[in-house]
């Protein structure tokens, strides 16, 4: 994401795959980053980049589960940086080998906490200090696509994305006044521990794809679902 200002970014599970590639992109263009995640003690990738882009990186605690470590992201970014120019919401979980006939509550209550729920409290918890004209990119999925499902799968982390995905239709109509555009963005099949070493794309090819999307997106893009190519998908 060029641009003649540097940009305030706040990132989620920025400690790995997709997130870190977006955060040491964003630093590499200038951009200062507030890296959010559930353990930055144990974030050794993330904390090492605060070396190489000295006073642009802060690595600040998020547990997705939490409404009180959503509130405390909320204070402790406002405590340490300006007005946020890019929410980027990334962080989220699949759990792996569901089976109709198997699923457990347990699995979609936790699924849909993560993957919907925390992406719309933590815009509203960042709302005061989202900047006029922000962007909220919301890492959402072509399985949460109704659309173009065809068969049985992934059901939780499914589910969870297309309510993700209504979360950002709802954020980009109350945010309209404020020209604050937001995106739901499946990053492709990325080579991520949730993608798996087959899928297509680097981390690094899916974040610098994403950014363009998000650079380039207008008042007339927001509430749509893109691929990181820019490319329209359906509900």
């Amino acid at each position: 994401m060029a641009n003649p200002e540097p940009l305030q970014a706040l990132v989620t599970g920025a400690n790995r795959g997709l997130g870190l590639a977006l955060t040491r992109q964003l630093l590499e263009a200038g951009h200062r980053v507030i890296g959010a995640c559930r353990q930055p003690g144990r974030a050794a990738e993330l904390n090492h980049l605060s070396g190489d882009f000295p006073g642009h990186l802060r690595v600040l605690p998020l547990d997705l589960s939490s409404d009180a470590s959503i509130g405390e992201l909320a204070k402790e970014a406002a405590l340490v940086a300006g007005p946020i120019d890019l929410l980027v919401n990334n962080a989220g979980i699949l759990h792996a080998g569901e089976r109709f006939g198997r699923l457990a509550s347990t699995h979609l209550a936790d699924s849909f906490r993560s993957n919907a729920a925390a992406p719309l409290l933590l815009a509203q918890a960042l709302s005061p200090q989202l900047a006029e004209g922000a962007r909220i990119a919301n890492i959402s999925s072509q399985l949460g696509s109704i659309a173009n499902t065809g068969r049985f799968r992934t059901p939780s982390y499914a589910v969870s994305k297309a309510a993700q995905n209504m979360a950002t239709r709802l954020l980009a109509a109350e945010l309209a006044p404020r020209d604050i555009i937001v995106l739901a963005l499946h990053p492709g099949w990325v080579r991520t521990d949730m993608g798996g070493d087959n899928a297509d794309i680097s981390a690094d090819e899916a974040a610098a794809g994403l950014l363009r999307v998000i650079a380039s997106a207008g008042p007339a893009d927001s509430g749509h679902f893109l691929d990181w190519r820019g490319e329209p998908l359906p509900w």
